[in-house]
């Protein structure tokens, strides 16, 4: 992605409350081994308010980027910054208020077992020093907050695994932080809890105004809680910008393979195999096509047929939400012709769909009677 895309897909009128400039990470080497480079020349900004999700493979580097933030870790170069203080310059000693502002949830809760959910919730107020009354009244908050005020007695062991996280964001959000980090906080969770989990972050979000930056490697994840995605590949970001412009307009092919699953693109596996990059004569060409107004254009292969006389299989597809606004996407079979590729994409450009050639399969007519 170009480094003017990412700035114009970057630019808001809200100021930012995090900001990474240039910023990269090395972790020395171990014993008889060679130096690991974590990140390396990341500018990313988060806006104050806002939920961003960044999303990448195992040992892109998420959990390096999100533990500079509470400044868990420093960087090599290049400064973090959390409103006017520039985590990556403090002092061991002054990083202490900057944590207060900055809350975090983990993938295994980390809560302590010999605590109940109520006393672990206080267990930071207890650290900063609240009086009895004051964390009784902070818990009962938080407890009803998260939906748990009837489970304040109960021990981790006896809490489901929703539960837990619910209780770990509770303990998170005690000290009343400015910003959220999600540490892949859903990974260990089935889907329809975390569902609920995610419902539970965004109401958080809005009703408190929280900042929140959440790690993942789950596409599901950013599509149903963040307003804003960035994509790390080999401790880079390849591609940032809002979620709807980056799902539906992808510009990485690292941000294209791990949308493939999750907008329902994938090709049957028979099919998958057999695409290829070279046009052999009486292949069918493949394309896939994008539209904002899902209701609108889920006619347009029959525009294309009737305004061109070409007839289209459907190779794969989906119509869905994404950030409340809706958006379809199809997979297609074009016939084999000299000109039909062509033909097709200046019609569907005029009706101002996108389109991109993903490949060719051999025997046309085989994979239209598969579609």
């Amino acid at each position: 992605m170009s480094t003017a895309a990412m700035a114009g897909r970057a630019a808001s009128t809200t100021e930012p409350l995090i900001r990474f400039e240039n910023v990269s990470k090395t972790y020395a080497p171990r014993r008889n081994g060679a130096a690991v480079a974590a990140l390396h020349g990341v500018d990313l900004s988060v806006q104050a308010g806002s939920v961003l999700g960044v999303i990448g493979r195992s040992g892109a580097g998420k959990s390096t980027l999100i533990r500079l933030i509470n400044g868990l870790e420093r960087p090599s170069s290049g400064r973090v910054l959390l409103g006017d203080a520039e985590i990556s310059a403090l002092r061991e000693r002054d990083l202490r208020a900057v944590r207060a502002r900055v809350g975090m949830i983990f993938q295994h809760f980390n809560l302590l077992s010999a605590r109940s959910a109520a006393d672990n919730i206080a267990l930071p107020l207890e650290i900063a020093g609240w009086t009895r009354a004051a964390i009784r009244a902070r818990v009962t908050e938080l407890l009803r907050l998260v939906g748990l005020a009837d489970q304040a007695g109960r021990y981790p062991a006896e809490l489901s695994g929703g539960q837990k996280q619910r209780i770990g964001i509770a303990r998170a959000l005690a000290t009343g932080p400015d910003v959220l980090l999600s540490d892949e906080a859903t990974s260990a969770l089935d889907p329809e809890t975390t569902r609920s989990i995610l419902a539970l972050l965004r109401r958080i979000n809005r009703d408190l105004g929280l900042t929140i930056v959440l790690i993942t490697h789950e596409m599901s994840v950013i599509r149903a809680v963040a307003d804003r995605v960035a994509v790390i590949e080999h401790g880079a970001i390849v591609e940032e910008g809002p979620v709807f412009d980056v799902f539906t307009r992808p510009e990485s092919e690292v941000t294209r393979s791990l949308l493939v699953g999750e907008m329902g693109l994938s090709l049957p596996p028979a099919l998958a195999a057999r695409l290829g990059d070279a046009a052999h004569p009486g292949a069918t060409v493949v394309l896939r096509i994008a539209f904002g107004d899902a209701t609108a254009d889920t006619a347009i292969l029959a525009r294309l047929a009737r305004e061109t006389g070409i007839d289209a299989a459907i190779l794969a597809g989906t119509v869905d939400e994404i950030g409340g606004r809706p958006f379809g996407a199809l997979t297609i079979a074009l016939p084999p012709g000299p000109d039909v590729e062509a033909r097709a994409r200046a019609c569907l450009a005029t009706h101002g769909i996108e389109s991109e050639r993903l490949g060719y399969l051999p025997q046309a007519r085989e994979a239209f009677r598969v579609a």
